[in-house]
């Protein structure tokens, strides 16, 4: 199983996380991955320097763009479990 972990802190959540988490859950049920992935909110990841939202999957950071959820889905977590 995939783990995301989306930062839900104070920068991050300005920075859109409450829009990350949604089109995040929206592009798991829409790929029918739902037994296949999970994810949680967390505070502070101390990864604030990043572009966009902190995002962990697995043992990995990415800065999400709000207004690119559905690329970062199909281009990470996408690509993780068709491997």
């Amino acid at each position: 199983m995939i783990k995301i972990s989306v930062c839900i802190g104070s920068a991050c959540h300005l920075k859109g996380s409450y829009n990350v988490i949604n089109g995040i859950q929206q592009a798991i049920e829409k790929n029918g991955v739902v037994d296949k992935v999970s994810i949680n909110g967390t505070f502070c990841t101390g990864n604030c320097g990043n572009k966009g939202v902190a995002v962990l999957v697995d043992d990995e950071y990415y800065g999400v763009d709000p207004t690119k959820v559905k690329e970062f889905f199909n281009d990470v977590v996408m690509k993780k479990i068709n491997k």
